[in-house]
């Protein structure tokens, strides 16, 4: 949504927007140099509601493009944008969101821009940019973060005239992406976003009424409604961001699903990045030339110059894929490291390749030989920390995780130091045979790289909600000792696992405050205070042989 606050102060909406902070994406401008022509509107939504709308107009007369930008963040933040946009001979249109800053409205989070009936903000305020005097009728968005959202719904409202998006970490499904994903509430980042951007108290109530995938969420889940979008898009997001899964589901979405002119016409551009895009940067590790991957890709004007003026630069022939591919850091020698692109994502269609659990720890594609098992404590007062990963408001990125492999709720299974390199390009799950003494609990994931020197890197992750494992939307309490089969999404990533390094799967119950702990009594969601201490098993062989199912790249 979501710009980094709290902790590490607002730093940046990804994709332009700059909101107090130092940092800005390719292409973007931080501040005007000189004064421009800003004229300030309060445009009529379908129900009377009126938004406050922000003009940048380029010198001289005559109609020509727009690109608009709608943000919860106040639009005043936006006024670099807006001079560079002028100088490049658009018009710029930034507006405050329903309930925001100078909008009327209720102040709850993304309620107007959807596709509800007389809360279509984004469809009216494209029809309305489109009727000005100065609009050439050819429009484009552009904007990261909650900015990037608000461009998703627009599309998935199906906003016309609609002709180019640069969308920076957005996602499309506010449950699976933003607020319960693996049916377990993020805890932090929903919690410290609203608190920080002063949404009204009720917020919290209103998006945590449920924790199943039922009609409120479907209600507003945009992919849903890929039929609807028919517009090209860049995707831009990072392999550690809080929305990665996100991105690469809208890409696929729109390209696979969307409208003629969405079919075929996206490009998908994943780095090795935290919220905080273009940076070489991610946590602890610094990847090298990673801060921007080359050509023109990640130049926003250059996407919005070919579609809203018609101006033969190339991009609609970059790849249809751009991505980063993550290695060895302090290895200069190291495969990996570097920007590949290809015409699909993932890259390559082999199956995915079986590393299974054994008893004694170990992490191999070889399969157990004897039926065996592990198991933990998991207490819902002590739970695991949360180190790293897909944060916003704690720190995120890469992280050792040496701090939590020695707890005692903390399961390791590590493989030999691999004797050549091995490459995963895709999505990783972790399919689990499991057992717990409660009604309900918890099961997280996380990939990591080990180096030779001992420091274990997260690459990947994901938590499961037990009750969840059969679907989101219905939940089936656990029988008490009884086996039981589920997936752990642990979403995707690039990277190459080095010679001499290897891999480790951590598995535990709770990874807090990223993701609300579980108090493993089967009860709703947060419907009392009381907790319990669990008991879980993994089961690692014969009938029930857990193993992470890793997209290795065919040949590497």
């Amino acid at each position: 949504m979501f710009t980094p606050m709290g902790r590490v102060g607002i730093v940046l909406c990804a994709g332009g927007l700059l909101l107090g902070a130092a940092v800005t994406a390719p292409g973007f401008q931080q501040a005007p140099p000189a004064p421009v022509n800003r004229q300030t509107y309060r445009v009529a939504m379908a129900d009377g509601v009126h938004l406050a709308t922000d003009v940048y107009l380029p010198a001289g007369t005559g109609r020509v493009p727009a690109v608009v930008l709608r943000t919860p963040y106040d639009r005043n933040q936006g006024r670099g944008i807006g001079a560079d946009g002028t100088r490049r001979g658009y018009v710029v249109v930034i507006q405050d969101t329903r309930g925001r800053s100078a909008s009327e409205g209720r102040n709850l989070p993304f309620e107007g821009d959807g596709w509800w009936e007389g809360r279509q903000d984004g469809v009216d305020t494209l029809r309305w940019v489109a009727a000005q005097p100065w609009c050439s009728g050819k429009i484009g968005t552009m904007g990261g973060s909650a900015l990037g959202i608000t461009q998703l719904y627009a599309a998935a409202a199906g906003a016309r005239p609609l002709d180019a998006q640069v969308i920076h970490v957005g996602a499309p499904s506010f449950f699976h992406h933003l607020t319960f994903s693996g049916g377990v509430f993020r805890k932090a980042m929903i919690e410290d976003w609203l608190r920080g951007t002063r949404h009204d108290s009720e917020s919290l109530a209103f998006w945590t009424r449920s924790s199943r995938y039922d009609a409120f969420w479907r209600e507003r889940d945009m992919s849903r409604r890929y039929t609807h979008v028919n517009v090209p898009a860049v995707h831009v997001g990072g392999w550690y961001d809080i929305f990665a899964q996100g991105v690469i589901d809208a890409y696929q979405g729109y390209q696979r699903h969307g409208g003629p002119r969405s079919r075929g016409t996206q490009k998908l551009v994943m780095g090795p990045w935290t919220h905080g895009i273009f940076r070489d940067a991610a946590g602890d590790l610094s990847f090298r030339g990673g801060a921007r991957p080359p050509g023109s890709i990640s130049d926003p004007w250059a996407w919005l110059d070919h579609h809203l003026k018609g101006v033969d630069n190339g991009i609609e022939r970059t790849p249809a894929v751009t991505y980063y591919t993550m290695g060895d850091t302090s290895d200069p020698k190291a495969p990996g490291n570097e920007w590949r692109t290809a015409d699909r994502w993932p890259p390559h269609n082999a199956p995915p390749t079986r590393w299974y659990l054994h008893g004694g720890g170990v992490l191999s594609p070889d399969p157990p030989g004897k039926a065996e098992s592990r198991s933990f404590f998991y207490d819902p007062a002590d739970p695991c920390p949360t180190v790293g990963g897909p944060q916003l408001t704690l720190p995120s990125g890469t992280k050792d995780q040496r701090p939590i492999e020695g707890r005692p709720d903390v399961l390791l299974f590590t493989s030999a130091p691999l004797s050549e390199p091995v490459e995963v390009t895709g999505r990783v799950r972790l399919r689990l045979w499991a057992a717990s003494d409660g009604a309900d609990t918890d099961f997280a994931a996380k990939l990591c790289d080990v180096y030779p020197d001992g420091r274990s890197y997260n690459v990947c992750e994901g938590i499961l909600r037990a009750r969840f494992r059969g679907g989101f939307d219905h939940e089936r309490p656990l029988k008490p000792g009884k086996r039981f089969q589920a997936e752990v999404d642990l979403w995707s990533t690039s990277i190459v696992f080095a010679r001499g390094h290897r891999l480790r799967l951590l598995v535990t119950s709770s990874n807090a405050p990223g993701w609300d702990p579980n108090p493993n009594t089967g009860e709703p969601f947060r419907a009392g205070t009381r907790t319990r201490v669990a008991k879980n098993t993994l089961f690692l062989a014969g009938s029930a042989p857990s193993h992470l199912l890793l997209p290795v790249a065919p040949g590497r």
